[in-house]
């Protein structure tokens, strides 16, 4: 967040990309454990996720953006309004969708479904809005993590899919796809408010999830207050402030495809927690999937970093071999 007025080095904005990712993949663990401690919906949740982690990310504003600003003429009011409530409506639809969607057809269909698609839509919008081509290794690295995904979820075998539950993790996966591509449209030009486009994000999602969390139920019944309140900090600060922060800076200034492959790190991530922390069995369609998912990531993230680096050399310079 120390990166107000966004000129990011590509390379940098991967490492962001990857931590967020592997950062989102904690989020279910600590919403299952806030569902086991009170009676908290998945709404509520998703409200005082964003509620607490915009009061977490413009509290770092203040502290360091100060220290940390660029001289650069902002963007006019209109836009900066416009373009957080385009990011904002996304990020509500995003998360709601895929709570509705989990709800419906279980978490294994939502993820695929979600995640799997998010990757596609991204593809083909950035190749129809800003011409970005993701080139023949990248199309093959993108398949191998949507195989990774499939092996990881459903390798258990375990799944039902419900036809509402689709459509809806679809929806959610059109609001994820818009989200993406907005933030890399916006931050092509450079001189992008990552932090300030974060908190007016983060603002109009509160917004949009609040007469929802309201008829849901705003104020949960738990017999463990304390262990409540930690839990509800660590899901608005990590996986929510720190994470949608570096998600936002690193998509501005990387392809989106490529951003939408990284982000698969979530599920990684999460299957990683629950075999080290929660006792889960290491199966072989873990391991696979993983394995898959981390190559097709590593690979994209290094074509990434390649084309940046010929992009600053001059035109006569000479390649190294």
């Amino acid at each position: 967040m120390s990166n107000n007025v966004s000129n990011l080095p590509v390379g940098r904005g991967l490492i962001y990309l990857v931590v967020a990712g592997a950062a989102w993949g904690t989020a279910g663990a600590a919403a299952s454990l806030v569902y086991r401690t009170s009676d908290m919906g998945p709404i509520a949740l998703s409200f005082w996720r964003c509620a607490v982690g915009l009061a977490v990310l413009y509290a770092a504003r203040l502290l360091v953006g100060r220290r940390s600003r660029v001289a650069t003429a902002p963007a006019p009011l209109g836009r900066r309004v416009g373009r957080a409530t385009a990011t904002g409506v996304g990020l509500a639809v995003f998360q709601t969708a895929y709570f509705a969607a989990v709800s419906a057809t279980g978490l294994a269909v939502a993820t695929v479904v979600t995640l799997g698609a998010g990757p596609v839509l991204i593809a083909v919008g950035a190749r129809l809005t800003m011409g970005e081509r993701l080139g023949r290794g990248g199309l093959a690295s993108v398949a191998g993590a949507l195989t990774g995904l499939v092996v990881l979820v459903l390798g258990g075998g375990d799944a039902t899919v419900d036809p509402l539950g689709v459509l809806l993790a679809l929806l959610s996966a059109t609001g994820y796809s818009a989200m993406t591509l907005l933030t890399r449209w916006w931050g092509r030009g450079g001189g992008t408010d990552s932090s300030g486009a974060t908190v007016g994000a983060f603002a109009v999602t509160s917004v949009v999830l609040l007469p929802l969390a309201a008829v849901e139920g705003l104020v949960p019944h738990t017999d463990a207050p304390g262990a409540l309140l930690l839990l509800l900090a660590y899901v608005a600060t990590v996986p929510t402030a720190l994470a949608y922060g570096l998600y936002f800076a690193g998509a501005a200034v990387v392809r989106s495809a490529t951003v939408s492959v990284i982000m698969l790190l979530e599920p990684v991530s999460a299957a990683v927690l629950a075999v080290a922390v929660l006792g889960e069995r290491l199966t072989p369609a873990t391991v696979t999937g993983t394995l898959l998912m981390l190559g097709s990531v590593a690979g994209l993230a290094a074509g990434e970093a390649r084309d940046a680096r010929a992009a600053r050399r001059a035109p006569g310079e000479t390649v190294p071999a």
